[in-house]
């Protein structure tokens, strides 16, 4: 019977110490995740460009807010990496890009890229769209615009909205960067 006790008491310290070790890990991921994204951005360092508690929290009003920040892209990107899910950021994305094209060769060239990368069935970077919309862009890249990945990119935003960023905000990486700022502002 003291056995069973004494190792009742191992199992609840081992777990205690679990724990502490979980907490500590989480905040040191949360600062080292600061100072990666900091250094990232180094280039410019007026308070403004400094990535902030307010900022960080206002991420979780909208997937839009969170992508107008680059820090808050870089978060998601580095949250969705880490699932082996980026390809609807980096699909996302390279729209974005896509739409700033002015000569007609480049759009051609750029258009025939991202169906082999993201479109066509059994692309690296598949996304998940209809076979209807997967077709109708088969098409269209044939004669390229500019609007012509746009059904699909709302598809793939409507996704990451619905999935990926309420995932996000329950994320370890979101979290203990909180709270390593919000530890810091505490700090002053």
């Amino acid at each position: 019977m003291p056995s069973l006790i004494i190792t009742e008491t191992l199992i609840q310290t081992q777990h205690f110490n679990m724990e502490q070790d979980d907490r500590r890990r989480n905040k040191n991921l949360g600062k080292n995740f600061m100072c990666r994204l900091q250094c990232m951005f180094s280039h410019s360092s007026t308070s403004e460009s400094r990535l902030s508690l307010e900022d960080t929290q206002q991420w979780s009003q909208s997937l839009e807010r969170l992508l107008e920040s680059k820090y808050g892209l870089a978060t998601f990107r580095t949250f969705l990496k880490s699932e082996f899910s980026d390809e609807n950021i980096e699909f996302w994305l390279t729209c974005e890009e896509y739409k700033k094209i002015k000569s007609s060769f480049r759009m051609s060239s750029k258009a025939k890229k991202i169906y082999e990368h993201f479109i066509k069935a059994e692309a690296p970077k598949e996304i998940n769209i209809d076979y209807h919309t997967r077709e109708q862009i088969k098409r269209a890249v044939k004669n390229p615009t500019l609007q012509c990945f746009d059904d699909a990119q709302k598809i793939v935003y409507g996704l990451m909205e619905r999935d990926s960023y309420p995932r996000f905000l329950r994320s370890d990486i979101y979290r203990s960067l909180l709270d390593s700022l919000a530890a810091d502002a505490v700090k002053g």
